[in-house]
């Protein structure tokens, strides 16, 4: 027998890199419809402010690497199912674009199981927003045709093959989540790349008034920023795309206004 449809409503939304300017119309039209709004921890709360209504209820659900005190996945469905189910609108928030590194997949699952209606906008991901405030184009003529974007995490599993592949690839390789694992990942370049010169850069709180580019190489990243532990989120990016960050950098970080950073640096006090 077929489920009735919930009178309630889903939308899956990506909020974009950082700036709330950055959001698109879509999202900005929809904000204002939402009963209920479960967001992520890297949404920028400057958002929500500016959007949304005061009679929305706003669930902080987002998961936090390395914290067991995060919400889990399971949680989360529960959350948009139960509000959807009474007759809400739901407006599941995440940051970035939901296709990248999102578990979109479990809650889309949940979702047609309870035969409940869905949309999703789509966002600016993070490598789009990092890579263009910081004038590092992510391919060009002469420079990279390709593009890779990875994750790297206590969870990845990868061999000395993946790991050669990933040294000696002419693409542009942008890793996400991999801040407190850059150590790791600099040495394993070192390890396997024909060229330690390679160029990588590390992109903190991109397109915000926070915003910290740090240039080195896979050889020097150790002696340069070793001792250094980068905030959330970063990401970083390798390749000789990283060269054309000195001649085309335009983005003035001091001239943007954000609360992003004290609240993230709050969250991981926790």
């Amino acid at each position: 027998m077929q489920i009735p449809q919930s009178k309630g409503k889903v939308i899956i939304a990506g909020a974009g890199p950082g700036a709330p300017d950055l959001i698109t119309i879509k999202l900005r039209n929809a904000l204002p419809t939402a009963d209920v709004i479960i967001v992520d921890r890297l949404v920028n709360p400057l958002i929500i402010d500016r959007y949304a209504t005061n009679q929305a209820i706003i669930i902080e659900a987002g998961k936090h690497g390395y914290n067991n005190a995060s919400i889990s996945q399971v949680e989360i469905s529960d959350l948009i199912v139960h509000h959807a189910k009474a007759g809400k609108t739901v407006l599941r928030l995440k940051g970035g674009d939901v296709a990248f590194f999102s578990n979109v997949l479990d809650e889309l699952i949940i979702l047609r199981k309870n035969n409940i209606q869905f949309e999703i906008i789509p966002g600016i991901t993070a490598a789009s927003g990092a890579s263009a405030y910081a004038g590092i184009p992510l391919t060009a003529r002469g420079y990279a045709q390709g593009v890779q974007f990875i994750t790297l995490n206590p969870t990845s599993d990868f061999n000395d093959e993946k790991w050669i592949s990933l040294a000696n690839s002419e693409d542009t390789l942008v890793f996400y989540m991999t801040a407190r694992n850059i150590d790791f990942l600099a040495e394993k370049f070192l390890q396997f790349s024909p060229n330690p010169k390679t160029s990588m850069a590390i992109i903190e709180q991109a397109t915000t008034e926070h915003q910290q580019i740090h240039i080195t190489t896979i050889r020097d990243f150790k002696k340069h920023f070793g001792s250094i532990e980068f905030s959330s989120p970063s990401l970083i990016i390798v390749g000789s795309v990283v060269n054309l960050h000195k001649e085309f950098n335009w983005f003035d970080a001091n001239a943007e206004g954000s609360v992003f950073k004290e609240l993230i640096a709050e969250e991981n006090t926790h």
